[in-house]
């Protein structure tokens, strides 16, 4: 029966938290993969040593994620977000410079980790070239308010940052972006809470409705005959009845519920016509 042993090939070795016994080793078997990876046989190869070199370095990602728990997002996130800056460490990384692979990937990891924070931090997603623009904006004025001993000019941020002013412009307006109110947000900072955004928002009027209407009718009415146009005011700008009309005019009111009806006949058709 023939004995087991370990494997061979470092690809053959599992998960590194499980083979590797400390940081030697695993610069040891690191140094191995980044030679093999310099020149692989195949396509082949080249993917299984990549994958090999981010399951060895899975650690190293742990690590940085652990120094961002406690900030909102679960931890199993920031090691999925940190993975991503290990995979472009491995793709980047030149072995000939003589730098460890953990001291060039741990700000690449953590850079990656800061970066999602500022994306989950923006409460409208706004393009990542605004994002950066908005933080180079924020660091170049407070330069510059201190040399000029006032608010720099948005020409003179351009100047300073070497874009354009309305480049300018856009970053500033995109700070709107960065955090937003609940319109049931209100005022507290009084005893009592105060009214929220909502109640301070306006509301449509239910007049403009017939704004059109109104404006339409106005030079019908000023056609109409002296007498008509007092019982259209008394029966729908003062709601006097019919009975209340016909006293206050003298007429029965027979007679003032023909005229309302014909008066009113006869705007409809010329708002008909006009229409």
């Amino acid at each position: 029966m023939a004995s087991s042993s370990a494997p061979a090939d470092p690809l053959d070795a599992g998960p590194p938290d499980v083979v590797l016994s400390g940081p030697d080793e695993t610069r040891r078997r690191s140094a191995e993969l980044f030679g093999r990876l310099a020149d692989p046989a195949d396509e082949r190869e080249r993917s299984d040593l990549r994958e090999a070199l981010v399951h060895l370095h899975l650690p190293l990602v742990e690590h940085c994620a652990r120094r961002f728990r406690n900030r909102g997002e679960p931890y199993e996130d920031l090691v999925q977000v940190g993975t991503i800056g290990l995979i472009k460490a491995v793709d980047r990384f030149e072995p000939s410079r003589g730098v460890e692979f953990s001291t060039y990937a741990t700000p690449t990891i953590i850079g990656e980790i800061k970066r999602y924070f500022r994306d989950k931090g923006w409460a409208i997603r706004v393009p990542r070239r605004l994002q950066e623009l908005r933080m180079q904006i924020s660091a170049t004025s407070a330069e510059l308010t201190q040399t000029l001993g006032r608010s720099p000019t948005p020409r003179e941020l351009a100047e300073s940052i070497g874009c354009t002013v309305e480049e300018i412009v856009e970053g500033i307006e995109s700070s709107n972006a960065y955090a937003t109110l609940s319109l049931d947000a209100g005022d507290n900072s009084g005893d009592e809470p105060g009214a929220s955004i909502l109640d301070a928002l306006g509301v449509d009027d239910v007049n403009l409705e017939h704004v059109e209407i109104r404006e339409s009718i106005k030079p019908l009415l000023d056609r109409l005959e002296p007498r008509e146009k007092k019982i259209l005011l008394l029966r729908f700008f003062k709601n006097m009845t019919q009975s209340q009309i016909a006293e206050e005019i003298g007429v029965s009111q027979m007679h003032v519920s023909r005229l309302l009806t014909r008066t009113l006949e006869q705007l409809r058709s010329s708002l008909e016509e006009q229409h």
